[in-house]
């Protein structure tokens, strides 16, 4: 187990240091000037290069590169161009939101996802089935930039009964929160009445049926528990995505998550606060990632042996 855990931990950390890299080289590619942004295109050259040269930005990029390397060893994000506030305090006041947001969609999916599923695994090729995977068709094809627009459209301007934006009361989290969890829900109702109807056809099913076992105990306890890995795959994988910033949801419904701040550091050209967002994000799905792997080893113990 002690080898299972180290080479994980190993390969996320090695994912850890190329993120690092590749992130702050291709920021200092994408085409604008910082300086520009803050001082306006009618700053005079003097006042221009006085900024620069403040914010290090006439730094070889190398020198820079070692500068914020350096910097991040001693856990160090460094300060916004754009507020000169930390960037530490500023992700900390974000992240929140955007748990929160990630939490209430998941809890959305799976309480969709999973009855959905199951019904659609013991109704096979019924019209429930079908019905129920024409709804998780529906909500892998629709993307969330239609879907945000199309839930405030009809229950916050038509019914009325949601906030359009913003964070200001408990039911503004709903919507964003139905758009992030009706898609993941469609994913993760496949993949459950995907992974049942391969444990239902399995011999200890046959053999529990045979005992006079209830179909409800068969299929909640026998099919679902050992249904979990795949399952526990996807949720893995999703929930990494949407800890790390749902990007186009946030903006949609102004919501003050890290996903709005990644939108509006690389808008203002903010490098900082850019790198750090993508950095914090990367390092929410990897860790996630590689909980997921140990949750594998420890349901499964023939997974270690790998």
């Amino acid at each position: 187990m002690l080898r299972f855990l180290l080479t994980r931990i190993g390969s996320a950390l090695l994912v850890m240091a190329g993120v690092v890299c590749i992130v702050f080289f291709l920021l200092h590619m994408v085409p604008g000037d910082p300086v520009e942004v803050m001082l306006g295109e009618s700053a005079q050259p003097a006042d221009r290069e006085a900024l620069r040269h403040e914010l290090g930005l006439d730094q070889p990029i190398l020198s820079q590169f070692y500068t914020y390397i350096s910097a991040l060893s001693q856990f160090d994000l460094g300060t916004s161009l754009h507020s000169k506030r930390s960037i530490s305090e500023i992700l900390a006041e974000k992240l929140p939101a955007t748990f929160a947001l990630a939490l209430a969609a998941l809890l959305i999916a799976v309480l969709i996802a999973l009855p959905l599923g199951m019904l659609s695994a013991v109704k096979k090729d019924t019209l429930i089935d079908r019905g129920a995977m024409g709804f998780a068709m529906l909500g892998t094809s629709i993307p969330n930039f239609w879907m945000g627009p199309i839930l405030i459209l009809i229950f916050s301007l038509w019914l009325g009964w949601f906030p359009v934006s913003g964070s200001d009361h408990l039911s503004s989290i709903i919507l964003p929160a139905l758009t992030l969890g009706t898609a993941l829900a469609a994913i993760l109702s496949r993949m459950v009445r995907s992974a049942i109807l391969d444990i239902l056809n399995q011999d200890f099913i046959r053999t529990a049926r045979a005992k006079g076992m209830s179909e409800w105990r068969v299929i909640m306890v026998h099919a679902l528990g050992n249904a979990t890995l795949p399952i526990i795959t996807v949720l893995g994988l999703q929930l990494g995505a949407l800890l790390g910033g749902a990007v186009i949801t946030e903006t949609i419904f102004s919501w003050p998550g890290i996903g709005q701040l990644t939108i509006e550091a690389i808008q203002q050209r903010d490098y900082p606060v850019v790198q750090a967002c993508v950095l914090v994000i990367s390092l929410i799905y990897v860790l996630v990632n590689t909980l997921t792997d140990l949750a594998y080893g420890w349901l499964d113990p023939r997974i270690r042996q790998v």
